[in-house]
């Protein structure tokens, strides 16, 4: 491909694979918040104690050590919150060592980056694959201590992962920090206490199919009331038989609830969390389960009305619909947000802009949204951008993986597909072919709008570089199409368009279009129409005399 390299197959997303639903805990009465604190608190210590053994073991766990461990638990509690416990420590320590892992990665990637720059001479340029060297003596100095900072760390975090050492804290490592700067958050020694505290509560219960309304645990009616299963310490607190307290406030999700009351009926199992808002002061109930395995349809069937590109900045989606040839319909549509602020505004901003999009594309009469499959985790290093801050601080805000896994999710409740391209050359070739052919006094195009062009195209199946429309298949059968502008095609490139071999009339010239009938084939043969006579004085037959006439003559 002339030093290019390949390209990735398109596919079609699969869909989401799990639901969750949450609705605030209104009208709780003092003694229900008392209740929740205390089974909270009380299971947050089991937690964090299996959690400490959990980590002890590192990589000798095994299945008796797993049992081991729910038997201790289950004396303090049952059965199924000892169960629930356990398989969330699992998960965390899991996450932990994936984390972990990805940490090596990343300081590979520094590493091998530095030693490159490092091997080059002051000033040598580099090129779009590969950095060049340091521009001074000092800044190859720097760079020399902090590849020797990031060996050390690398080989102290490799015999972590070697030795099943992670490191976790239950509430978060970015809040137990904030312990030592309060006066910069604007909190108060006890309004960080309670916020750690509630971070480390455990009021969760897994589901159970076939068991009451889906779980054991925690059960929620299809009228709303929420009632818990006590551990063994607390049953004393129970409102009602069997160790359960039921609570005053009810819940309705608004949000799935038809999908959530269907399952609950039919005892099917539905996974419960309870946690607390401290900044608002308010309890909310969050309902999660899984969902069958959706089979994603043929890419040929997600192409066959079309497709919305749509391009992904840090402002903004740029999409452009196409027809399933590939042409580009209307005009491009931008969907603008803001991703400064807080994590909930940046997620409610694209939120936002997905609803608008998935809209737009309903309304136009598109079933497939094609995306480019970006990842910039090896591009986010600062040892490959060095200075160029303010570009790493750009696609590091660029929340992929989020803004994928949310549009697949959003889709899919429209009943709309998504298609993931390579997203190779999308920007460049956007530009050159198709961001100045469709910009007009009245229609403005950007770069972006034409990359949205190029994604669309390349999830049709079609090239992106070639601009001719189906509509010129006709022509194609008797001429060639698009000439180069110089007299020889050597100087200009070929045409864009080549007759098959096969075709009919490829080595002649092409007929005129007044001997062709309207909506019938191109003719064939030779020209019908006579050569006129010539209306210039040069070519005048020679045998004319010419004429003088007198009375025309001025003296």
């Amino acid at each position: 491909m002339g030093g290019l390299r390949e390209l990735a197959d398109s596919f079609v997303v699969a869909g989401p694979c799990g639901v969750a639903v949450r609705d605030r805990l209104k009208h709780l009465t003092p003694e229900d918040e008392m209740v929740l604190r205390a089974v909270g608190a009380h299971q947050g210590t089991l937690a964090s104690r299996d959690l400490k053994v959990r980590c002890a073991e590192g990589l000798d766990h095994s299945a008796d050590t797993w049992a081991a461990r729910k038997r201790e638990l289950t004396k303090e509690s049952s059965s199924r919150i000892a169960g629930a416990i356990t398989k969330a420590t699992h998960d965390q320590w899991a996450l932990a060592r994936r984390c972990q892992a990805a940490h090596i990665r990343k300081l590979d990637a520094g590493i091998n980056m530095l030693r490159h720059r490092l091997s080059l001479a002051l000033g040598e340029t580099g090129t779009k694959r590969a950095a060049g060297g340091y521009r001074s003596k000092s800044e190859w100095f720097s760079k020399s201590r902090r590849l020797g900072a990031l060996e050390e760390r690398h080989a102290a975090t490799v015999a972590e992962w070697q030795a099943g050492r992670v490191r976790v804290v239950r509430g978060g490592k970015r809040l137990l920090n904030t312990r030592h700067h309060l006066t910069q958050t604007g909190l108060t020694e006890e309004q960080w206490r309670e916020r750690w505290e509630a971070e480390r509560w455990f009021l969760a219960a897994d589901g159970e199919s076939g068991k009451r309304l889906g779980n054991e645990t925690i059960r929620v009616t299809p009228a709303g009331e929420v009632s818990i299963k006590l551990p063994a310490p607390l049953a004393h607190l129970a409102n009602t038989g069997h160790g359960r307290y039921v609570f005053a406030a009810t819940v309705a999700f608004a949000h799935r609830g038809t999908e959530w009351a269907d399952r609950i009926e039919a005892n099917r199992a539905v996974a419960y969390r309870i946690h607390l808002d401290t900044e608002r002061g308010r309890w909310y109930l969050t309902a999660s389960w899984q969902r069958s395995v959706v089979q994603t349809i043929p890419l040929e069937t997600a192409r066959a009305r079309g497709m919305v590109g749509m391009d992904t900045n840090a402002d903004h989606f740029a999409a452009y619909r196409l027809d399933r040839h590939g042409n580009p319909i209307g005009g491009p549509r931008r969907f603008f947000y803001d991703l400064s602020g807080s994590a909930s505004h940046r997620d409610a901003q694209i939120r936002h802009a997905l609803t608008r999009l998935l809209h737009w594309t309903q309304q136009v009469g598109a079933k497939a949204i094609a995306i480019e499959d970006l990842d910039f985790t090896a591009e986010k290093t600062r040892e490959k951008h060095g200075g160029r801050k303010r570009f790493r601080q750009l696609i590091s805000g660029m929340p992929t993986g989020k803004l994928k896994a949310r549009l697949v999710s959003m889709a899919a409740g429209q009943g709309l597909s998504i298609v993931a391209v390579d997203p190779a050359y999308t920007s460049m070739w956007g530009t050159q072919h198709w961001q100045k052919p469709l910009a007009t006094p009245r229609r403005k195009m950007s770069r972006h709008d034409a990359a949205g062009i190029a994604i669309g195209r390349r999830a049709l199946g079609h090239p992106v570089r070639d601009g001719v429309s189906p509509a010129r298949t006709e022509l194609r059968a008797w001429g060639r199409t698009a000439p180069p502008p110089h007299d020889r095609s050597d100087r200009a490139g070929h045409r864009t368009a080549q007759a098959a071999p096969g075709d009919r009339g490829r080595e002649g010239t092409r007929p005129p279009t007044t001997d062709r009938p309207p909506g019938g084939p191109p003719p064939s043969g030779k020209r019908k129409r006579e050569p006129s006579a010539s209306k210039t004085v040069r070519d005048a037959p020679r045998t004319q005399q010419r004429v003088h006439d007198s009375l025309t003559h001025t003296g």
